[in-house]
């Protein structure tokens, strides 16, 4: 269990920004982050934000062939990943094939050769320096849709967009200061900005973030409802299926 404030939050992707730029993603850049549900996913974001880079948010069910797609479509020019052995690499045999592909950081612990180490990069970055103020016209988040029909498409998002989803915050979860919320989703999908990211923060509650390895369990999501006291939960039907189907009388 780990507690971050908005304070510490705010140091820590100042010193991820400083880092990235470090390494030379400037405004305008295209980044994909592979991260699941680890915390890395909301320092990068911000990180990125504060630059001016552009975030591409993806799932890691993606092979080597969707990323070398991405990478094509986009011209990305950095990747963040979690350290898994199988998302990494996924990565490196995409990279052999994507020109446009400068830079790749793992979160750890697999640091594979010729890749940057996110926390190392961060605890020896310099002072951050807020380059020039974005502008609510400016690109700053691409989502690649689900691809249903056809390959997916690239769908771009200016800075207007997070103040939409105050409202969905506010009114939709009912967030505000005193909230523990919980959306349950991978950062690779747009239920991620919309239900535990934007809206959640600019309304001042906190965000839960559970991060689990392997199949999903109804009777421990239960349990993480009842220990940690959440006060604001939101999930698709199935998982309220699942959980229906638990004793919810034992909890």
């Amino acid at each position: 269990k780990k507690h971050v404030t908005y304070r510490a939050f705010k140091n820590t992707t100042d010193r991820c920004a400083a880092f990235l730029q470090g390494i030379g993603v400037e405004k305008g850049d295209r980044v994909m982050l592979i991260l699941k549900r680890r915390i890395e996913w909301w320092y990068t974001m911000v990180a990125l934000h504060k630059i001016g880079a552009v975030a591409i948010p993806a799932t890691h069910m993606l092979t080597d062939k969707d990323i070398l797609y991405r990478c094509h479509m986009a011209s990305i020019s950095c990747i963040v990943a979690c350290g898994d052995p199988l998302v990494l690499n996924h990565v490196q045999k995409a990279r052999r094939f994507s020109p446009t592909l400068r830079h790749c950081i793992s979160i750890g612990p697999t640091v594979p050769n010729g890749w940057f180490d996110y926390w190392r990069g961060i605890e020896e970055a310099d002072t951050f320096v807020m380059p020039k103020r974005n502008k609510v016209t400016d690109n700053f988040l691409l989502y690649f849709t689900s691809g249903t029909t056809g390959e997916p498409k690239m769908v771009m998002h200016d800075f207007s967009y997070p103040l939409a989803h105050i409202v969905t915050a506010k009114y939709w979860h009912n967030i505000h200061e005193g909230s523990l919320h919980l959306t349950l989703a991978d950062t690779g999908w747009g239920k991620a900005v919309w239900g535990k990211f934007y809206g959640q923060m600019l309304a001042g509650g906190t965000v839960f973030v559970y991060d689990y390895e392997g199949h999903f369990s109804p009777a421990n999501l239960l349990k993480v409802l009842q220990d940690y006291h959440v006060t604001s939960f939101c999930a698709p039907p199935t998982i309220y299926r699942f959980l229906i189907r638990e004793d919810i009388s034992a909890y």
